[in-house]
């Protein structure tokens, strides 16, 4: 009879540090319910190495193997036998305090990697090493050698969340100031930048950035950078700034940056091979710089506004009065004026032409409208002119309502981007159009506007219409934008390409892929029943195939995104084995660079959204990702498997794929669009020979049985 499995148990190998000569490996059984000091002690028995104390087991990698996560050590693991924590943080602090110049480079060298291991960065903080590094970073005569890899260890050592940014002193506030302003070492540059940017974002000492950080002196470091790194710092500094200043600072530092010299320095960083943080960066600054039209958004006209009663004169002036001077009416003439001025906002398309004002008392977009439809008729007037007097001519069921379009308009655009929301964790869609000019999104409206007209025209709509021509609109704005146009001229010409005519054609192709055979003949029917588990098998290959190749995550920590952190995670090609572990931006992993393992055999089952552990962090920030899920092992000693995706087209898939690995029905709503994509497809496909041929609804009846079947015989 075979042996009874013990779970508790796994076969590993260990190693003594990077394979030591003459200290072969051990292949071991590691038992879960044996404490860790136990298996050490027996570890360095074996190799004959006294004071096992001093020893800590570690992955084949930077985390030392704790009580909390040994779980994470599975059959065919492979650990090595190294220093503890408190050994390595001795030698290192003693080194750095007393030892030659090389010999703290070469501890700051070990510091720097081990530091990204949460029990030794704890270890070290607790021995008063933090202070030690920042004693060496404030040292004024420290060489640069030093100093690089010292900021490197301080920036991986505060990430860890474990000690607040608040304990930080002035003197090594300006210190870091100073590295930004005088040194010429990117690496120095960089680790300062992400230093400033955190004290700015979790610390009450931010004003001191704050005052000690020109603009002036990132655009001059976003100019003439020599490594991406250092750009994407220093946007990520400016956003912090951004977002922390007063709404008077922020109008004033939008209003720089918008500036011509400005705006050619951030167009500088945006390049084709950017990475995806530098994409996050420069999204969020273009959402911090939009949002600031929110105000103006949620802002309803006040009838008592002389400025904005102002700007709905001087749309009328431009409109009507060739100079542009409006006469004014003498007391005897006001009545007729004013019946003038009504015939004039009613042509202008205002939907109360007695009192215009009432029609930016909504918002969304409230006075913004007013500030858009006032800037196309000043800086574009031949324009702007063209289109009222074109609708002027117009029948009136047929003419396209200036006022009432360009509000909407400016409401559909504001959707389009978002405005007034927070930039997400996640965010990568920036458009460079929007770094181009000094008014982009006034700028973005007067070719809209343009296009909305002829689209009027072209649809021949009337007034009743109007629902269906923003949605052709909308069309093709959102068409427009695909790709990230690099300039407002770049966009204008894109969208021009998108007529009426098009955006029908395209809508019905569309339509035409998509849809379902509509006949509900019985043959067609049985059909479909034949070939769904086809289309179900063939979704189900494809999304374990998605999982095959695997997708990088960002990590999160605290219910925060940690900047510049990944993991990569992967299935085995014989479906049976997660494989996980950390990665750079860039880099796609192997399965046996992957250390990490979790068998599918021990997955319970997997939570989504709300229900899974790590989302209650996100929730308490107010995130708005929706896209977590969480791998729940057997074991209730084995922590979770915590999942963000980076979009929801991710999200479906490792859902989908997770599902089918676990025996479950595929549940989400891309399974079943591509599930109806793939059946009319197929369905399609194996009717092409009846093209032509009517298929009725029903079978043809069976004919009446012959008197006789002597037909069926040869005399």
């Amino acid at each position: 009879m075979p042996a009874i499995k013990d779970s508790h148990i796994v076969k590993i190998a260990v190693k003594y540090v990077d394979n030591t000569p003459q200290m072969y490996p051990q292949l071991i059984e590691f038992d879960q319910r044996q404490p860790l000091s136990a298996i050490i002690q027996n570890l360095c028995s074996s190799w004959g190495i006294p004071d096992a104390e001093s020893y800590a087991l570690q992955f084949d990698g930077i985390n030392y193997v704790t009580e909390k996560n040994r779980n994470e050590v599975k059959n065919g693991t492979v650990l090595k036998l190294r220093f503890s924590p408190s050994k390595t943080t001795n030698d290192i602090l003693e080194k750095l305090r007393s030892g030659t110049d090389d010999e703290k480079v070469a501890e700051l060298r070990e510091l720097q990697v081990l530091s990204a291991d949460n029990t030794f960065a704890l270890e070290f903080i607790k021995e008063q090493g933090l202070r030690l590094i920042i004693a060496l970073i404030e040292d004024a005569e420290c060489e640069e050698r030093i100093l690089d890899l010292a900021l490197c260890s301080f920036v991986q050592l505060m990430e860890h969340g474990t000690i607040s940014w608040d304990i930080l002193e002035p003197s090594f506030i300006m210190r870091n100031v100073a590295f930004i302003n005088g040194c010429s070492k990117p690496e120095i540059v960089q680790s300062a930048l992400s230093i400033l940017e955190n004290i700015v974002q979790s610390s009450n000492k931010y004003a001191l950035v704050e005052k000690e950080i020109t603009l002036e002196t990132l655009l001059k470091l976003l100019r003439d950078a020599t490594r991406t790194q250092v750009q994407q710092n220093t946007i990520a500094l400016l956003n912090a700034l951004f977002i922390k200043a007063d709404d008077g600072k922020r109008r004033l530092l939008a209003a720089t940056l918008g500036s011509k010299q400005y705006r050619s320095v951030i167009n500088s960083v945006i390049t084709p091979t950017m990475g995806a943080e530098m994409a996050h960066q420069l999204y969020v600054l273009q959402t911090l710089t939009l949002g600031l039209l929110e105000q103006r958004m949620k802002t309803a006209m006040d009838v008592q506004d002389q400025d904005a009663q102002e700007k709905i004169k001087e749309l009328r002036r431009i409109a009507f009065e060739a100079d542009g001077i409006e006469p004014m009416p003498d007391v005897t003439a006001r009545r007729q004026h004013g019946s003038s001025y009504s015939s004039h906002y009613k042509k202008l398309g205002f939907k109360c032409d007695i009192n215009p004002a009432q029609d930016f008392f909504e918002t969304p977009p409230g006075t913004l409208a007013l500030d858009c439809m006032i800037y196309f008729a000043r800086n574009y007037t031949q324009s702007y002119t063209k289109v009222v007097h074109e609708n002027s001519c117009r029948a009136d069921e047929h003419e396209c309502p200036f006022g009432r379009t360009s509000i909407e308009l400016v409401k559909v655009l504001c959707d389009i981007f978002r405005i007034g929301e927070s930039p997400s964790e996640q965010g990568q869609e920036f458009y460079p159009m929007f770094f181009t000019h000094d008014h982009p999104f006034e700028e973005f409206f007067c070719i809209c506007i343009v296009v909305l007209n002829k689209t009027w025209k072209d649809m021949r709509a009337t007034t009743e219409d109007f629902v269906k021509v923003f949605s052709v609109v909308r069309e093709q704005i959102v068409r427009s934008i695909v790709g990230r146009p690099a300039s407002l001229e770049d966009f204008k010409a894109k969208i021009h390409t998108f007529t009426y005519n098009t955006i029908t054609t395209l809508r019905q192709q569309e339509r035409t892929s998509r849809e379902e055979c509509e006949s509900t003949a019985s043959a067609i029917v049985n059909l479909k029943k034949k070939i769904t588990p086809e289309i179900r098998a063939l979704i189900k290959e494809q999304r374990l195939g998605y999982l095959i190749v695997g997708t990088r995550f960002c990590k999160y920590s605290g219910g925060k995104r940690e900047r510049d952190k990944y993991w990569y995670v992967r299935l085995s090609p014989n479906h049976k084995v997660i494989h996980y572990g950390d990665c750079d931006e860039k880099t796609v992993p192997t399965l046996e660079e992957l250390s990490n393992k979790l068998p599918v055999i021990e997955i319970r089952q997997m939570l989504v959204g709300k229900e899974c552990p790590h989302m209650k962090e996100m929730r308490a920030k107010k995130a708005s990702t929706p896209l977590g899920f969480s791998l729940v092992p057997e074991s209730s000693e084995q922590p979770t498997l915590d999942f963000i995706a980076p979009d929801e087209a991710t999200f479906n898939y490792w859902t989908d794929g997770i599902n089918a690995l676990l025996g479950q029905p595929m549940t989400s709503k891309q399974q079943e669009e591509d599930f109806e994509m793939l059946l009319s497809m197929e369905i399609k496909l194996r009717l092409l020979d009846t093209e032509g041929v009517d298929i009725s609804k029903d079978p043809p009846p069976i004919p009446a049985e012959p008197e006789n079947y002597d037909f069926c015989f040869d005399s």
